[in-house]
This record gives C-alpha cells, sequence and structure tokens, in this order.
C-alpha cells in the first residue's frame, strides 16, 4: 500500500472492533473462514478475490474518501422481549420534521437488527465523548453486550436508554428498503430527551474524536 493511504487508512484491527457487528468476518468465523470480507467491494456482499488487486484498491479507495466524512456515533437499541440487543451506529440522521422521521442503515448480516426489528421499536442513543468503550462494545461479537452497562427502558417504547448518553432518540419503526447489503431503516420519532452529557463522540478516519471546543 502506497505510504500515503497507509497513513490514513485505519488499522485492520480498529476495523474489525468498529464493523464487528455488521458482519465482517474475523478469522475463524464460518462465513468466512479466512476472515477476508474486509475486502468488499463497495456495494457488494461477497469475498473478493485475495488476488484482485483493482478490486481491493477500489475497496480502500472507498473506506479512506468516504472516512473522510466526520460522523457522530450512536447505539440503536431495542427489547427483544426482556432481553436489550444493541449495535453501533454511524449511519443515524434526521429525515422529515413533519412528521418527524429518522434512518439509519444497518448490514443484513448483523445479529443484533433482528432482535431490534421484531420489537417494532428502537432508541438511537448518540453517545458523548467518553463512551468510546461502549461504542467498542456494541460494534463486538459480545453474547452479552449489557454485561455492567447502565441502562433504563425508554417512556416510549420501552428501547434501552444506556446512562451517560447526550440525547436519546426514540421511535417506531416505520419503514425497512433494502440497499445492496445494508437496510436503510425509516423510524418515526415517538419522543425526544436531551441526555446529561454536553459533548458527543465522533469518528474520523479511523479515530475516536469529540465535540468538545479545542
Amino acid at each position: 500500500m502506497p505510504g500515503d493511504q497507509r497513513d490514513v487508512t485505519p488499522d485492520e484491527a480498529l476495523l474489525h472492533r468498529w464493523l464487528g457487528d455488521y458482519g465482517f468476518g474475523e478469522p475463524g468465523d464460518d462465513d468466512d473462514p479466512l476472515g477476508r470480507n474486509l475486502e468488499y467491494r463497495p456495494g457488494e456482499a461477497g469475498v473478493l478475490p485475495v488476488d484482485d488487486p483493482d478490486s481491493r484498491a477500489r475497496a480502500r479507495l472507498f473506506r479512506e474518501v468516504l472516512g473522510r466524512f466526520a460522523s457522530g456515533v450512536t447505539v440503536v437499541t431495542g427489547l427483544d422481549g426482556d432481553s436489550p440487543a444493541g449495535l453501533t451506529c454511524q449511519s443515524f440522521t434526521s429525515v422529515s420534521l413533519e412528521p418527524p422521521l429518522v434512518l439509519f442503515c444497518v448490514a443484513r448480516t448483523s445479529r443484533s437488527w433482528p432482535s431490534i426489528r421484531r420489537s417494532g421499536a428502537f432508541c438511537a442513543n448518540v453517545l458523548a465523548d467518553d463512551q468510546a468503550p461502549v461504542s467498542e462494545v456494541m460494534a463486538s461479537r459480545s453474547a452479552d453486550k449489557f454485561a455492567g452497562l447502565s441502562w433504563v427502558p425508554g417512556a416510549a417504547t420501552g428501547s434501552p436508554r444506556i446512562a451517560g448518553a447526550t440525547a436519546y432518540v426514540e421511535c417506531s419503526i416505520q419503514a425497512v428498503h433494502e440497499a445492496g447489503d445494508h437496510v436503510v431503516v425509516i423510524g418515526r420519532v415517538l419522543d425526544l430527551v436531551p441526555g446529561a452529557a454536553e459533548h458527543g463522540l465522533t469518528f474520523h478516519r479511523g479515530r475516536y474524536g469529540s465535540t468538545r471546543p479545542q
């Protein structure tokens, strides 16, 4: 890899932690025994041949260019019966004021999304700048992501509100649209609550940051 790309491409271990719940394989996974799923072409779900340098370069370029867009970090949560479920999500944004709509995107291979979808509702927890560990746990393949995590049921949907976040947006699931290897989830806002934290967590070029003024 050229030196200029190496400097801005996130470390592969970090990508695995960040995207772990989104179906990117790790060595030993049944669905990807060689752990090569980081080599997707943009918009495709298949494993690329390791001897295809052009495709690998396009995938690297896709990640590098899109990584220049700084985003906030949310954890989307829901309840499957009495069991909480959650996933880390950068792709959360407002859609409409009237009616009040938001959206997020999640890979079809996510292990947590089916549980959230079954509940018919979700809460977007906008993480505070000291909650990078929460982001990493929720992006992992941990069997119990909520172990040791303080949360309360949201007033509107019962979806977990994680303590310490900077905002909570509770929604019913209004529509789910297929989009390549992801789905786009449209939520109708039922309740909006500011959290106690003032500064949000950001993600830019493979690194966590903060909205705190420098």
